[in-house]
């Protein structure tokens, strides 16, 4: 069965807009595509830790002289990843904080980063392994950042996390930014409802 992996990273519960807008995505794909399962966590509910030295030494020391101290530090790395590579897509909701991402969805990158996993280095040169796969980032930003913007130019957000999926092989990527959120009322509106009409034209062609 083809699935889709929901995640929500936001720490703010039912009052995040990033949640509420991959909701409604998730809710109106699926009444067009009831054949996809919905596998979905939550990093408020159940949050990843930090990787630690203990994790790199693990994750860098070759599969067949693992310890079995070393594979339980992995174990749920293990099990992130074999998520991931699961899923045929994903819908990631991320908060912008401070210009980038929240810690909780950095610790989960940290975790799904892994070589021999979902990227390899091959002759001195790094290869994604990860293929065929579709990622959706729905975010939520209380400012501007497009052109013209008083802050034109310090999104640190799409860009990080555009390179970082792609290093490990994801090339269909798509982005849904609510902008303004912190502006005032008009700004807010506005910047909601450009994100329900990407959702809804993405709904149907993603």
């Amino acid at each position: 069965m083809a699935t889709i992996l929901h995640l929500d990273s936001s720490p703010r519960g039912e009052r995040s807009k990033s949640r509420q807008l991959a909701k409604e995505f998730i809710t109106e794909w699926q009444a067009l595509n009831p054949e996809y399962a919905i596998i979905y966590r939550d990093l408020r509910k159940t949050p990843i830790p930090h990787v630690t030295e203990e994790w790199v030494a693990a994750d860098y020391t070759p599969k067949d002289t693992k310890t079995p101290e070393m594979i339980d530090v992995l174990r749920l790395s293990d099990e992130l990843v074999d998520e991931f590579l699961a899923a045929d897509k994903c819908v990631f909701s991320v908060p912008m904080y401070n210009f980038s991402t929240p810690s909780s969805f950095k610790a989960y990158i940290d975790h799904i980063v892994r070589v021999g996993r979902t990227f390899a280095v091959i002759n001195g040169k790094f290869k994604g392994l990860v293929e065929g796969k579709k990622i959706l980032f729905i975010t939520a930003r209380g400012g501007e950042y497009g052109a013209g913007s008083p802050f034109e130019g310090w999104d640190a957000q799409e860009p990080a996390l555009r390179f970082t999926f792609q290093f490990i092989g994801v090339t269909d990527i798509e982005f849904i930014h609510a902008n303004g959120l912190d502006l005032g009322e008009e700004f807010r509106q506005r910047g909601l409802n450009e994100a329900r009409t990407k959702i809804q034209d993405l709904v149907i062609n993603w």
